[in-house]
């Protein structure tokens, strides 16, 4: 295709289409690109230029795009079944994918419920929380809490958990504030449960749930923190008899070294939220994992006790049988053995970046790499790295002046080589030209 089409389709876009997470002003001069077709690590234009796509686009793709292995299986579940209520109704993929995922937890969650994206599953969570102590007789329990700095969706609920206010502070009126306590990355790990047992001991009869990112606070500057945080979490909530909610789904499915970012920690929570890489990718899915205790408070002749929470596509074949596919390669590929590799690449190539003289604060947990730049002017700095990036061949969204790193799994060692003398570049551009040695 020539550069009409291309241009073509970037103002057909601009003129019909809202774009997510985006003051479309900014489009005036920010480039808006149009992609023809994706091949694994790699997006390519309408004019046949290409990018990295070092942000897996927006953490979801796993094994590269176009996977032969995903488009296969999705070719056959075409001729089979596309959707069908999952109300009153099940099938083959939507079982053995609850099955598949309940074994990975050694069978300590299971009962799957189903939905489309991450900020759906985590109402569900929250829902499902607030409910089951409503059933147990405990129906002053309606306090959630959540850690400075955390983000867990846009719809109403899951706005009540976040504590970035460039999400919240339009919409205050319309949802309850959870508590907001230290996060561990933020104010370190004793402070951080220190401040977490004091408000338990406060509120715990209140207090429904605790919800965290295991591991990696993505959205809210990739801030990074040890396992033993979590375990001892575990611990307050079960002393205080309190949920705990683990949102996984930026950090599950290998993102951070092991298959579920708990795992890490030696511990399981009450609800498990998963989305984003859990369909290669592919299509929209998301589910929450719970316990036996939990779904047993809902078992119960009484409707009233049910939970009647839905969505139309809930379960939908089609994202459930890419899933079933993505964990097929997960098993077949020993894809966490070969993402320690890739990891240590990954880390070499951070350093050499992290001795540029206006980054700080390099760190890395598994396949989740970033840093944090000083430019001169600050004001536009995402922008002007995401276009000089673009220039250079690669596909990266910084956060604020927090720029990371969340390549799909199939990325090489040239590519991964690429992305830091990219990223060097880009920096040498945007954040001040490293002195000239001798």
């Amino acid at each position: 295709m020539n550069q009409i089409a291309h241009t073509d389709w970037v103002a057909r876009s601009l003129a019909s289409v809202w774009h997510p997470c985006t003051q479309m002003q900014h489009h005036e001069t920010l480039p808006l690109m149009a992609i023809s077709h994706g091949k694994g690590a790699w997006l390519y234009d309408y004019e046949g230029r290409r990018y990295l796509d070092a942000v897996s686009s927006w953490w979801v793709n796993l094994f590269g795009h176009a996977n032969p292995r995903i488009n296969a299986a999705l070719n056959d579940q075409l001729e089979k079944l596309e959707h069908a209520m999952l109300a009153g109704f099940t099938h083959a993929p939507v079982v053995q994918l609850s099955e598949r995922l309940a074994a990975k937890t050694n069978h300590a969650l299971g009962h799957c419920f189903f939905a489309s994206d991450g900020a759906s599953a985590v109402e569900i969570a929250l829902k499902m929380s607030f409910h089951a102590w409503r059933n147990a007789g405990h129906p002053q329990k309606q306090e959630f809490v959540c850690l400075t700095g955390s983000y867990h969706g846009e719809t109403v609920g899951a706005l009540g958990v976040t504590d970035v206010p460039l999400f919240t502070e339009a919409y205050g009126g319309m949802y309850r504030r959870a508590h907001v306590v230290a996060s561990p990355a933020a104010s370190g790990e004793l402070n951080a449960l220190s401040q977490m047992r004091a408000l338990l001991e406060r509120r715990a009869g209140q207090i429904a749930a605790v919800i965290v990112e295991p591991l990696v606070q993505c959205a809210g500057g990739m801030a990074m923190y040890e396992a033993s945080y979590l375990s001892q979490l575990r611990a307050l909530c079960d002393q205080f008899s309190v949920h705990l909610i683990a949102d996984e789904i930026a950090v599950g499915c290998g993102r951070t070294g092991s298959f579920f970012a708990c795992e890490q920690a030696a511990i399981w929570p009450d609800f498990m939220c998963l989305s984003k890489g859990i369909s290669g990718g592919y299509l929209p899915l998301s589910l929450v994992m719970t316990t036996d205790d939990i779904y047993q408070a809902f078992y119960h002749p009484d409707i009233g006790r049910a939970f009647l929470h839905s969505h139309s596509y809930t379960g939908n074949p089609l994202a459930c049988r890419a899933a079933l596919a993505t964990l097929d390669i997960f098993d077949e590929d020993d894809v966490l053995l070969k993402n320690r590799e890739r990891a240590d690449k990954l880390s070499a190539a951070l350093a050499r970046v992290a001795a540029h003289p206006n980054v700080s604060n390099a760190r890395q947990t598994g396949m989740i790499c970033a840093f944090d730049v000083t430019p001169e002017v600050t004001d536009g700095f995402s922008r002007r790295f995401f276009t000089e990036a673009l220039q250079q061949g690669v596909l990266l969204r910084p956060i604020g002046t927090t720029v990371y790193w969340m390549p799909p799994y199939v990325v090489s060692d040239e590519e991964i080589a690429l992305l830091g003398d990219a990223t060097l570049a880009v920096l040498d551009k945007v954040a001040g030209s490293r002195p000239t040695p001798g």
